[in-house]
């Protein structure tokens, strides 16, 4: 291999200079490609939601959110499924947020830098490509069988949290890494320790990406069906079985909306699934919509 000299250095440059017309060709091509990918994905997306949405709006009235799961299409509803879901999403919240926030500071903040801290930093990041049955799986062995919660509100919630924790702290890391280190010199200059700084400067200053990462992998977790599943969703409910305490049984709307396409009469098939994914999109565009609001309203305290 031959040293390069400045001759062919300016040589190779000036090459470069002299193909303009084929680097713009390339550029234009690769922005038509992204441009078709957008596209394809947009027209796809808006296809079936409104391919769903003509199908399951006549559905939705009161009834349907009022009525238990029925044998007769017009009077069947979603209020199993629809408590069952809010009541994972408030258990699954307030077991993941605090873990997974105060590991995001201790591993940013305070975490020694050596191989153990590198072990387990990495476990994390690739602990969120994990396929979600083997979390369910998991949850069925240690909160099912070994801990002997049982087929319950609270088993199915834990095995979500263990889900969605590597997505918050992932999320935490990165808002917190994000915070200038002004904010943490002014504080120690000042007098505060360590842990002061890092929970009244810090912390409040990455308030709005832990929000929005926290409420993204809950809309994640809204949708799953595979852990509940395992750990032992009811495909039906009824009366007043409406699971109001952490270690009774339950169901969701994703189990719902399953046990509504494999009926055989079409107005399950068809009208009552399309109407719960509707539902279930609702509930999906609230949650996205409230992390959009939480982390305007930090951003502009901060």
């Amino acid at each position: 291999m031959g040293v390069a000299t400045p001759e062919r250095t300016v040589r190779k440059a000036l090459g470069e200079l002299q193909r303009p017309a084929e680097r713009k060709t390339k550029e234009r091509v690769f922005r038509f490609l992204l441009f078709a990918a957008t596209v394809v994905g947009v027209v796809v997306l808006g296809v079936l939601i409104v391919s769903v949405a003509i199908d399951g709006v006549p559905r939705i009235n009161s009834t349907f959110f009022t009525n238990y799961y029925s044998r007769f299409p017009e009077r069947t509803g979603i209020r199993s499924g629809l408590t069952g879901t809010l009541s994972l999403m408030v258990l699954t919240a307030s077991f993941s947020f605090p873990i997974g926030v105060g590991a995001a500071i201790y591993l940013e903040e305070f975490a020694p830098k050596n191989r153990l801290t590198d072990l387990l930093e990495a476990n994390v990041s690739n602990l969120a490509g994990v396929p979600s049955v083997v979390y369910g799986l998991l949850g069925a062995a240690v909160f099912v069988y070994l801990l002997d919660f049982g087929r319950s509100l609270l088993a199915a919630s834990l095995a979500l949290s263990l889900l969605i924790l590597p997505v918050i702290i992932v999320a935490g890391r990165e808002s917190i890494r994000a915070v200038p280190q002004a904010i943490r010199q002014g504080g120690l200059a000042l007098g505060g320790t360590p842990w002061q700084v890092a929970s009244r400067q810090v912390l409040p200053a990455a308030m709005p990406g832990i929000l929005t990462g926290t409420i993204l992998a809950l809309s994640r977790a809204i949708g799953e069906t595979a852990p509940i599943l395992v750990v032992g969703a009811a495909f039906t409910r009824r009366a007043d079985n409406v699971p109001w305490e952490p270690l009774d049984s339950f169901t969701a709307l994703p189990i719902q909306i399953f046990q509504f396409v494999s009926n055989f009469q079409e107005e399950f098939r068809v009208d009552a699934a399309s109407a719960g994914i509707v539902v279930l999109l609702v509930v999906l565009l609230l949650m996205n919509s409230a992390a959009i609001l939480l982390r305007n309203r930090y951003s502009r305290r901060w």
